[in-house]
């Protein structure tokens, strides 16, 4: 430990930064972090959900102060690719960035997965959506229906624009209007299992809301949604998740859609110094909480590789989900591939946040403010905190 490593992120989102704090917690004597992104905000996606509706909006900080605050430096690029043999991260602007170890964590690219349907990614989309429920209030738009296209792990959000659109609609006297629900899952929100597929149902038809399960969307127009196998359900406007695709990286071994293969610590196959997390991976769960656990594997392993006291231990993702429903939330927890799974209206974590990071939860919450991670209906009596970066105030915090 008598040199330091240098080790370089390529990301500025929940992956990169939690990478970029459990280095600090675990390895801040034997380490040092370069963040390396093209954008020059962290913006907090999760509550991009509830902007139509006035619920909360999405909040950005400056990268360069979070880094630091992260005890890490931060670097505007835009990387190209990876030369693995040279160490070296190539970027649009020729600059070469050396590397001693290489933690990947750039995203995923959203693209239109079900042409003719509203492809609800980002603020533009949701500001959309505003004006279709206002048009709904006003009497124009007669139906909506909410598409979870093929490929598509993470359905919450879309259960969650469901659940809002109808309580927005009853607020402004409108709950005529008729809302669906079509999913290529036999069971509302399946991944989290029996228990809270099953409270969502319930969930669903209290909301006079319809369900259509196993039907893949395929596209939609004259006010029909067809899918697959058959059939097809009509509405005036139509909702859906965007498809993602991987980054790409030039010199970096990637599947068919771009994504990045990595073992259980987050290691690139056949790269000795080269880690992955988030949803540049090929796992295929797209979500900010396991994104914070893949990129926990993955520092303790470079931590580890950097000589510090530390016992890498395997990514063993756990689910949890924040539901927005429009009155009370639902909070949902499972471990993929096990029966086991918990419904509460009372926090299962805390803070009590859409992105649960061991590191990043508590981090964000006394950086950006915990009322700007908490969606309203979340906040209840919340009160500030304050956090030492140190391993074990994180670790208790992440879960009650």
């Amino acid at each position: 430990m008598s040199e330091r490593t240098n080790v370089v992120i390529v990301g500025g989102g929940v992956a990169a930064l939690e990478g970029a704090l459990a280095l600090h917690a675990l390895a801040s004597e034997a380490v040092d972090v370069e963040l390396v992104a093209p954008e020059h905000d962290f913006t907090y996606r999760p509550l991009l959900v509830a902007e139509p509706f006035g619920h909360g909006s999405v909040r950005t900080f400056p990268l360069q102060r979070l880094a630091e605050a992260a005890g890490a430096r931060y670097r505007q690029a835009i990387v190209t690719g990876v030369e693995t043999e040279q160490r070296l991260v190539r970027t649009a602007s020729s600059d070469a960035i050396h590397y001693d170890e290489l933690l990947l964590a750039p995203g995923a690219v959203p693209v239109t997965a079900v042409p003719g349907a509203l492809c609800f990614r980002g603020p533009a989309e949701a500001g959309a959506l505003e004006r279709v429920l206002d048009e709904a209030a006003r009497g124009s738009v007669d139906s909506i229906v909410f598409a979870v296209p093929a490929g598509a792990a993470w359905t919450l959000p879309l259960y969650e624009l469901a659940l809002l659109a109808r309580a927005r609609l009853v607020d402004s006297g409108s709950s005529g209007v008729r809302i669906a629900m079509v999913t290529a899952e036999h069971a509302p929100l399946q991944l989290f299992g029996t228990t809270a597929s099953d409270a969502v149902a319930e969930l669903l038809e209290a909301r006079g809301i319809e369900l259509h399960t196993a039907a893949t969307p395929l596209s939609f127009a004259d006010g029909v949604l067809s899918t697959a196998p058959s059939g097809g359900v009509e509405a005036d406007v139509a909702v859906a998740l965007p498809r993602l695709e991987g980054p790409r990286l030039q010199g970096v071994h990637h599947d068919a859609h771009g994504f990045i293969p990595t073992d259980d610590y987050g290691q690139v196959a056949a790269e000795v110094d080269v880690w992955a997390a988030g949803d540049a991976t090929s796992f295929p769960l797209k979500q900010g909480g396991i994104a914070a656990q893949q990129a926990d594997a993955a520092a303790a392993s470079i931590a580890a590789r950097a000589g510090a006291p530390v016992d890498p231990e395997p990514f063993r993702p756990v689910l949890r989900g924040l539901l927005l429903t429009g009155m009370v939330p639902r909070f949902l927890r499972a471990e993929p591939g096990t029966p086991a799974s918990t419904v509460d209206t009372e926090p299962l974590w805390w803070p009590p946040a859409k992105i649960v990071g061991r590191h990043l939860a508590p981090f964000l919450a006394a950086h950006l403010g915990l009322s700007d991670v908490l969606p309203d209906a979340a906040r209840g009596d919340a009160i500030p905190i304050e956090v030492e970066l140190t391993p074990w105030r994180h670790g208790i915090w992440a879960e009650v």
